[in-house]
Parts: structure tokens; C-alpha cells; sequence
């Protein structure tokens, strides 16, 4: 059993780097053929948005079919249509057509992470959680650090990236056929707990893990989607764009299974506090050196390794604060507030560089501070908090 359950986990962790590695390529490379196409920033941003309007559509109707038909049903309609929507990227270049497939890829993502993180939080242990998480979020980090670097591929084939993209995708998604279908513990609702009322109460206690989803979510979006833009307007090349967009992502790699492990043993709470702040300093130094990229790279990479952990430490410190019972609900927000985040990084930045010639690593360091300074005030507030092994909703 125990053999089976690594095997199992190694699945998930294996089709979570491969979604992560088709997120890391499609933003910079859209965002590329867009630039180099003349399309504009405000636009160019906006049409990033697609990915994460598909996760919102979707997020509303997910966890029900997932608590009545179980986690592998989901996870291969998310893949299958990931799939499909990369193969059919290099048949038909248009802004309107792009935005359509990106919103696609939204849903399946969102369907694909949703069940994957709900299994995983649903049945490791407790004191094993930051680890288990701290793992997932090392795969998703590593395939999110390797797909800029493939987007140079365009220089060869605009057409390529894509294939490729799909090829690794498809590999992923056979892979969930050797895994047994599971569900989540069922649970008695009341009319106080059911509809949407389960969102209410999984949001009265798990408000604060929502925060770092969110921040995360801005963070990438608008550094994937937006940065290149701006960096080539500045005269870095795209070579140097890809490592510099690949820094951040290998600087959360290197930190994050220490930081979960941290967070097992000295609470997620001071952890991520620490990791929203330095964050903030390294986007603010790296503002000061753009007209050395290696510097950037530099500094970019230190914020990674900061801020770079705050998605998986937000998931296990929204499982800290929430009810067992909620935590399909919680995790289903946690990903709502990744997009929403998502959505918000692309259209502020895109109007940022619409409106100022400042540097776009201003835009990070400030909604840092800011939201550092919130979680601070949350966090020494009087928070529910509930700590259950049974499937019971509090009274």
C-alpha cells in the first residue's frame, strides 16, 4: 500500500511539473510573437488574461463533480484538454483566436491543479504536509523554470514550442491511467454548510493562506507575460530575457523544499511573513541595476527564492487554519485567488507600461510591501483556528 501511494504521488508531482513547464513557456512566448508582431502592450497583457479567466469560469462547478466522481476523472478531462489546446495553437495566429485556446488551457489547468492539490492535502499526514507540498511545488517550479528557456525555440519555428509543449503534455496525461481513482471523504452537510455557504466558512478560517496564492499569481503572470515586453524595449535580448525569467523560478526550486520543511517545524506563518518581506527587497534592488541583466538575473533569482514558495506555503497554511471537511472548498479558493491574482498582474502591468517609463520591478517590490503589511495586521489578529482529524464541520 505504502509502495503504492509513492507511486501515486510521483504521478501527481510528474503531471504538475509538465503543467508547469506549458505555463512557463506559453506566457513569455506569446508574449514574444506578440511583441515582435507589433501588437501592443496593454493588449498583450490583456490577452494573458485568457489563462486565468478559464480558471475562474471553471472554478464554480468543479468541486462537486469532483467530490461525486473522484480526482483521476478530472485530472484527465483537465489534461486532455490542455492537450488539445496546445496542438492547436500553430493552426490559425490571431489575437482573439489565442485568447480563446489560452482560456481553455485555464480550465483544464485549473481542473488538473485543483485535483491534484485537494488529493495530495486530503491524505498526507499533518505533520508531513509542508514536505508533501514543499514537493508539488518543487515539480511545478522546476517545469515553470524550464519552459521559458524552450520559448527560444521560436527562433526556429513558431510552431515548435508548441509541439513540444504538447508532446511532454501527452506523456503526462497516459500516466494517469496507472493510478486508482479516489474520493474525498464524504461528509453530512447541514443547510447552515451547504451551496455556497461552504465558501463563507472556508473563507472565515482560511482567509490568510488565500493571500500568498494571490501575490504568487501576480507575481508570475505579469513577470511571465509582461517583463519580456518591457525588457526588450530596454535592449535585452531574448536569450537573456529567458535566463532572467527562468531565475526567478530556479530560485524558488533551490528554497522551496527547505522552506516547507521550515514551515513544518516553526509554523508557515513567520515563513511566509519572511518571504513576502525579502521579496519585496530583492524586486526593489534589482529595479537599481537594470542596465546590467546579469545583475537582474542575480537579484531576480534571490526574489524567487523569497517569494518563489508563497503558492504551496499558502495551500498548507490555509490546511492549518481550515476544517478538514473544507478543504476541497479551501483549496478551490486558494485557486481562485491564484487567479484573480493572475488576472490582475497582466492588466495593471500592461497599464503600468502604458502610463510610466519607471521600472516594471517597482510594480512587484510595492504589492509586496503592501501585501506584507496586511498579512502582518491578519496574522496578529484573533483567527479562527481548527485542528481536526474527523470529517465533522464545526458548529
Amino acid at each position: 500500500m505504502q509502495n503504492y501511494e509513492q507511486r501515486r504521488f510521483l504521478i501527481l508531482v510528474i503531471i504538475v511539473s509538465i503543467s508547469g513547464f506549458s505555463q512557463g513557456m506559453l506566457l513569455p512566448l506569446i508574449a514574444i510573437i506578440f511583441e515582435q508582431d507589433g501588437v501592443s502592450s496593454t493588449l498583450n497583457g490583456l490577452n494573458a488574461t485568457g489563462l486565468y479567466i478559464g480558471t475562474l469560469l471553471i472554478s464554480p462547478f468543479i468541486e462537486q463533480p469532483l467530490r461525486k466522481y473522484g480526482y483521476k476523472p478530472i485530472i484527465i478531462i483537465g489534461g486532455l484538454l490542455v492537450l488539445v489546446s496546445l496542438l492547436l495553437f500553430p493552426l490559425w495566429k490571431s489575437v482573439t483566436f489565442w485568447f480563446v485556446l489560452r482560456m481553455l488551457i485555464g480550465i483544464g489547468d485549473h481542473a488538473l491543479h485543483f485535483a491534484t492539490q485537494t488529493w495530495i492535502t486530503s491524505t498526507s499526514a499533518p505533520n508531513k504536509l509542508g514536505k508533501s507540498m514543499a514537493i508539488y511545488g518543487m515539480s511545478f517550479g522546476a517545469g515553470f523554470a524550464i519552459g521559458p528557456l524552450f520559448a527560444g525555440l521560436v527562433e526556429i519555428s513558431e510552431s515548435l514550442p508548441f509541439i513540444v509543449s504538447s508532446a511532454l503534455c501527452g506523456v503526462a496525461w497516459l500516466l494517469v491511467f496507472f493510478v486508482k481513482n479516489e474520493r474525498p471523504e464524504p461528509f453530512q452537510v447541514s443547510e447552515k454548510h451547504a451551496g455556497f455557504a461552504r465558501y463563507k466558512w472556508a473563507f472565515k478560517y482560511g482567509w490568510l493562506g488565500f493571500l500568498p496564492p494571490f501575490v504568487y499569481g501576480f507575481l508570475e503572470s505579469s513577470l511571465n507575460a509582461l517583463f519580456p515586453v518591457y525588457a526588450l524595449r530596454n535592449g535585452i535580448e531574448v536569450g537573456m530575457v529567458t535566463v532572467i525569467l527562468s531565475a526567478f523560478a530556479v530560485g524558488a526550486l533551490v528554497t522551496q523544499f527547505p522552506l516547507g520543511l521550515l514551515g513544518d517545524r516553526i509554523g508557515r506563518r513567520a515563513v511566509i511573513r519572511g518571504g513576502i518581506l525579502g521579496g519585496a527587497l530583492f524586486f526593489l534592488l534589482a529595479s537599481f541595476v537594470e542596465a546590467n541583466p546579469v545583475l537582474i538575473a542575480v537579484f531576480v533569482a534571490c526574489a524567487g527564492m523569497c517569494a518563489g514558495s508563497l503558492f504551496s506555503l499558502g495551500i498548507t497554511y490555509m490546511a492549518d487554519l481550515t476544517p478538514k471537511a473544507y478543504l476541497p472548498t479551501g483549496n478551490l479558493i486558494c485557486g481562485m485567488a491564484f487567479s484573480i491574482g493572475s488576472l490582475t498582474g497582466p492588466f495593471l502591468g500592461g497599464a503600468y507600461l502604458g502610463v510610466t517609463s519607471a521600472s516594471f520591478l517597482y510594480l512587484f517590490a510595492g504589492l509586496l510591501f503592501i501585501i506584507f503589511i496586511i498579512f502582518y495586521i491578519g496574522s496578529r489578529l484573533k483567527t479562527p483556528y481548527y485542528e481536526e482529524a474527523s470529517t465533522e464541520l464545526p458548529k
